[in-house]
């Protein structure tokens, strides 16, 4: 795999795949980046960079990795996990913006589908901001299977709908093991997924749109469930 970005190459050199970067090619004003030092860069063209990583994003800098290192979904299970589950998000952006909120917020894995979703790549890599390198990502087959597995296990889940069953998203009080599960772009959760959820949650909606991004949403149920389980530091 072929990381390109700035952030994506220098959080692949602190992360997992750290000893696997093999080869980095930067642009003369890249490869001055203090972050660089003790690296062995190749100095190339932009174009040379495009060329070698098959985007014009590449902010003068691209690195090769081995592939991304998927954990297996019941190792994110614990007695106080934080687990994010993603039901056939396939936007890249999308799963590279919900990973990089994920990583902040201190979530314990990231769950998505194996088929018809989206994959670590390195247009994710480079939407994260490279917090995948970070990340415990795990690929479920059947994402109704992990969740019962995952109740099983004493977690609560709770997915996002705009639907009349839906509590309000400040309702719940999200102590001890949870999963948050996130539907599609375009149609949301699936109905088995949604029927495997202990709650459904909901956020207001006071516009005229009527849903928010699956990123937009994902960011703001994240940032709540981290204030109810561990309260945020305030000032005196």
């Amino acid at each position: 795999m072929i990381v390109y970005g700035r952030n994506a190459v220098r959080e692949a050199l602190r992360g997992r795949r750290s000893a696997s970067v093999s080869q980095i090619l930067a642009s003369e004003s890249a490869a001055r980046e203090p972050w660089l030092s003790g690296a062995f860069v190749l100095r190339a063209s932009p174009a040379e960079i495009e060329h070698a990583c098959g985007s014009g994003e590449h902010q003068g800098i691209c690195a090769t990795v081995d592939d991304f290192p998927y954990s297996q979904p019941s190792e994110l299970l614990d007695s106080d996990c934080f687990v994010l589950a993603l039901d056939e998000v396939q936007d890249p952006q999308n799963l590279g913006a919900l990973c990089r909120t994920a990583e902040c917020v201190g979530v314990s894995g990231v769950v998505i589908c194996e088929r018809r979703a989206a994959a670590v790549s390195p247009a994710v890599c480079r939407a994260s901001a490279g917090a995948v390198e970070h990340l415990r990502i795990a690929r479920a087959r059947n994402l109704a299977d992990f969740l019962a597995d995952a109740k099983r296990e004493g977690c609560w889940c709770y997915g996002a709908a705009v639907d009349k069953r839906a509590v309000p998203y400040d309702q719940p009080d999200y102590c001890g093991s949870v999963v948050l599960v996130l539907g599609a772009e375009s149609h949301g959760l699936r109905p088995r997924v949604a029927a495997c959820c202990d709650a459904l949650i909901a956020l207001p909606l006071r516009g005229r749109v009527g849903s928010l991004n699956v990123n937009a949403a994902g960011a703001a149920l994240m940032y709540q469930m981290l204030h109810r389980r561990r309260p945020l530091d305030r000032a005196p």
